[in-house]
């Protein structure tokens, strides 16, 4: 705990004592480790997919508490390779990218259907993999911004994967196509028996408004939250929210005042809850971002991002550059500071 506090630094008083008043952590469905039990027992789901998801809270160093912490690599695609793995040319080799993962007490190791399939037969049975469906390649020029399913659903499967994931852009034109695509993709997974996670994010060049970027806002990252539930996402990957008022400052949609004035706050702790919120009131688990590797500062930010999640009543976090583009001893070290956060009892939900 003395750790977490020094990395919070400043901000340690108000994120670490701060109470929720919006939503009270008591009307939420919290993680833990009966939480299959207690939640997914209401749902739809068939038993493969409550096994399967049992799996994911069974695994890592997080076994145990219903906490997730998960290892993401589709980078190569999103970013190319050369920008994602020059930084630590290791990473280039699929099995380092799995050993990072293991090593670190991952949950989970999501990754491109490339990665996965080459090492299939050597890792599958060591722990849980997820196929990511979907991508933005940025090789085609001039650059667009749109979701091009790379996988189909039974690949995952045949390979052993216990859960697939995939990302919609909310807010771009494309949008509607992709809600389409991954719907179908997600009951077809429910129907094999793995677990669903959407990358919920927002793109839309309007969504920036006199140098602020809303794009990264509590109401629109929540409402973004709340179709991806909609679609059946088991778990719902969002971006940390740094800002408030996206409806209102972009003009459009619709809102209430409420959600400004009584349900959130200024506290990062009550935004993300807001996320939370929309989550079905945490049927739908929560996971962050850990977002890109600034280098020196990436303990305290992964550490800041898990003590937000974790309080906001989140299960957890996904975090790959600030891992992936370190050493393996250093990035490993980084992804157990993360652990860390949610095995201690001293950081409790707000």
């Amino acid at each position: 705990m003395t750790d977490i506090t020094q990395l919070l630094g400043d901000e340690a008083d108000s994120l670490l004592n701060h109470t929720c008043s919006g939503f009270k952590k008591e009307d939420l469905y919290l993680p833990g480790p009966d939480f299959v039990d207690r939640v997914m027992m209401d749902s739809d789901r068939n038993p493969l997919v409550m096994r399967n998801m049992q799996m994911l809270f069974n695994s890592g160093r997080l076994a145990g508490t219903g906490y997730l912490s998960m290892l993401p690599v589709d980078q190569g695609i999103e970013h190319s390779a050369g920008a994602s793995f020059a930084p630590n040319p290791m990473y280039f080799d699929p099995k380092n990218i799995v050993e990072l993962a293991i090593e670190g007490g991952c949950n989970c190791v999501a990754s491109t259907l490339g990665v996965l399939s080459s090492v299939a037969r050597r890792y599958a049975h060591k722990i849980p993999m997820m196929l990511k469906l979907n991508h933005n390649e940025t090789l085609t020029y001039p650059a667009i911004y749109d979701q091009t399913l790379f996988a189909q659903v039974e690949q995952a499967h045949n390979m052993g994967c216990i859960a697939v994931g995939a990302t919609i852009y909310y807010g771009s034109p494309e949008s509607r196509r992709q809600i389409m695509e991954i719907s179908e993709a997600f009951e077809r997974a429910h129907e094999l028996g793995m677990v669903t996670v959407l990358w919920s994010y927002l793109r839309n060049p309007d969504f920036k408004k006199d140098g602020t970027d809303y794009h990264v806002s509590s109401d629109l990252t929540s409402q973004a939250v709340h179709l991806a539930a909609t679609i059946k996402a088991d778990i719902v990957k969002q971006k940390l929210p740094e800002n408030n008022g996206g409806y209102k400052a972009v003009g459009f949609g619709h809102t209430h005042d409420k959600v400004y004035d009584e349900l959130t706050s200024d506290n990062p702790i009550d935004l993300a809850r807001y996320q939370v919120a929309n989550c079905f009131m945490g049927r739908a688990g929560l996971i962050n971002s850990g977002g890109g590797s600034k280098g020196h500062s990436d303990m305290g930010e992964a550490v800041r991002t898990a003590v937000i999640n974790k309080r906001a009543g989140g299960m957890g976090l996904i975090s790959g550059r600030k891992a992936f583009q370190k050493p393996m001893k250093e990035g490993a070290a980084l992804l157990n500071a993360i652990q860390d956060v949610y095995l201690s009892k001293d950081v409790t939900i707000a």
